[in-house]
């Protein structure tokens, strides 16, 4: 006598329905696998190109997108692939955000003091609405504008992608704003160090300036620590608080989709579950002792899934439609980028 059903109906329905579930599992990984292993090698690529002389100044994220436009316009993107790259462009880089609330805890905010949060916060505010506005008086797309001002003012391309997750912008300005941040933050952590003595500036004061207005997290620390330890760690931690106010801007512009909207299942408060998770991990880094090695290994992982998701956009991008936007909003990055320049270093000088 056997105890084994003779057929799969037979089963129980809980356990007969785990076939379809498990099948339905395995097919959807399946469909995703060759989209992130086509990301996988794109991001490869760029940071092996990042070792190339002449390439160095460039973070592998902005090599990513190059290299997937490339990629994309010149071979075209397999058809069999666009769920991976779905995935990494979404999913992978939400995660990625969360996992930079690592790097910051609320002692190193304390640590620049009351008026380095407040020129911090100020310069994040003024830069912004400064860009919106000027973008809407010189004809930007309003969508593409509010890329621009996020990654100029808050940091850089991370804020980008974030913040196309509350504007849902097309691929091709996500890609845009990303190249033109990149371009002025590169020319900003060149020059900026050769400024401060032309502005007197010592080394707190300058690593204030920097934090407070250079574009990416790595293009403050390579001009801070030009200039010194002091500046360095200064430049770095500046950085980090217009990092936490990330999740703020981000709620803000939620809100503000939300009030501009007709649909009237959007009149509930936004709160994207990445933005939740990053104020969580920021409490959790300042209360508890995290190892330097695992802060080491987070922050290299955050890295690589940020190149991967904005080497999925470079796979999505259209050249042509970049061309498309014309040179408005790079003048509009160039202007967001002087102004943010000379606005953190007037309120830097009078502090």
């Amino acid at each position: 006598m056997s105890f084994l059903p003779a057929t799969a109906n037979d089963l129980p329905n809980g356990l007969n329905s785990a076939r379809p579930v498990g099948r339905s599992l395995a097919s959807l990984w399946a469909g995703i696998v060759p989209g992130i292993v086509l990301v996988a090698m794109i991001t490869s690529v760029a940071y092996s190109a990042r070792n190339l002389s002449g390439l160095t100044l460039f973070s592998p994220m902005i090599l990513a997108v190059v290299a997937g436009m490339v990629y994309s316009n010149v071979l075209g993107t397999p058809v069999h692939a666009k769920a991976g790259i779905a995935f990494a462009q979404r999913r992978l880089l939400r995660f990625a955000i969360v996992l930079l609330g690592f790097q910051l805890t609320l002692g190193q905010v304390a640590g620049i003091g009351f008026g380095g949060v407040g020129i911090v916060a100020a310069t994040l505010g003024a830069t912004f609405f400064f860009t919106v506005t000027l973008g809407r008086l010189i004809g930007v797309d309003a969508k593409l504008a509010q890329l621009i001002a996020a990654g100029t003012s808050i940091c850089g391309a991370s804020a980008i992608v974030a913040t196309n997750i509350v504007t849902d912008a097309r691929d091709e300005d996500v890609t845009y704003a990303v190249a033109a941040i990149t371009l002025f933050g590169t020319v900003a952590m060149l020059g900026f160090p050769l400024l401060a003595p032309l502005f007197g500036l010592g080394q707190h004061t300058f690593g204030l300036w920097a934090g407070a207005s250079i574009h990416e997290v790595a293009q403050v620390i390579g001009a801070g620590f030009q200039n010194g330890a002091v500046a360095g760690e200064t430049a770095t931690v500046a950085k980090l608080t217009r990092v936490a106010m990330l999740a703020p801007m981000v709620i803000a512009l939620g809100l503000m989709a939300r009030r501009g909207s007709t649909d009237a299942s959007a009149a509930k408060p936004p709160m994207p579950w990445f933005v939740v998770a990053f104020v969580a991990v920021v409490a959790l880094n300042s209360l508890v002792a995290i190892p330097a090695q695992v802060h080491s290994a987070v922050a290299l992982s955050a890295q690589i899934m940020l190149t991967m998701g904005l080497a999925a956009m470079g796979l999505q991008a259209d050249i042509s439609e970049l061309r498309s936007r014309g040179l408005r909003p790079l003048m509009l990055a160039f202007t967001a980028f002087i102004f943010i320049a000379g606005f953190s270093l007037s309120l830097v000088k009078l502090a």
